[in-house]
């Protein structure tokens, strides 16, 4: 399956007649207040971001990460696909400033949310931060019982989970299937903007 993927992707964004156009490399973040552990999420402009959104019903976002304060500067960690930094990069947990994650070369719209609890909060951005410091990779299987490596929903509930046994979407899977291939159990963006857990500071 995992060979198989780039070609998937292609055929599906190859039947997908929307998406999101805006690419005149500016921002879409500008000073919005982050803390540590709030859930971030944008709608994606690449091809894997499209199937994505397809796999969840069409719904608003693509992809989903968690805030984190990196020696007193807020950061993103995500998750990721061909988001490389370099050559030789891997498909990994990475961690981008907001202004690089709500780029309108990657995204046209973003969201903010944050859980109630402060301290379960930065807990939860704790989690992320040492796996994106153990240079855990992209998880292309979904497979969101093997923490070895990560997709991008599955780091957000894996980080609240680990900190404070929260489960913050409700424990949410489900069965994707599309043309030509099947994932079981995966948590989408969608189960993070309905989550009880969570409350909209900002939408953008």
């Amino acid at each position: 399956m995992k060979t198989c993927l780039p070609h998937i992707i292609l055929i599906l964004a190859a039947v997908l007649t929307t998406g999101c156009r805006d690419r005149d490399g500016h921002t879409l973040y500008h000073g919005q207040e982050l803390r540590a552990g709030d859930v971030v999420l944008r709608c994606g402009s690449g091809m894997t971001s499209r199937a994505v959104r397809m796999a969840d019903g069409g719904g608003c976002y693509s992809h989903v990460g968690i805030a984190v304060d990196s020696s007193g500067v807020m950061m993103i960690v995500h998750a990721v696909p061909d988001e490389h930094d370099g050559a030789g990069d891997v498909d990994r947990v990475k961690m981008d400033a907001p202004e690089v994650f709500f780029s309108s070369m990657r995204t046209s719209n973003g969201r903010i949310m944050r859980h109630a609890d402060s301290i379960v909060a930065r807990s939860a951005a704790e989690v992320a931060l040492r796996i994106y410091r153990k240079g855990v990779l992209f998880d292309h299987d979904y497979d969101t019982e093997d923490t070895t490596r990560m997709y991008c929903s599955e780091l957000v509930e894996h980080a609240y989970r680990e900190a404070a046994g929260l489960s913050i979407t409700d424990s949410a899977r489900h069965d994707v299937s599309l043309p030509v291939f099947t994932f079981r159990g995966v948590i989408l963006p969608s189960d993070f903007t309905s989550s009880r857990h969570l409350c909209t500071l900002c939408a953008f």
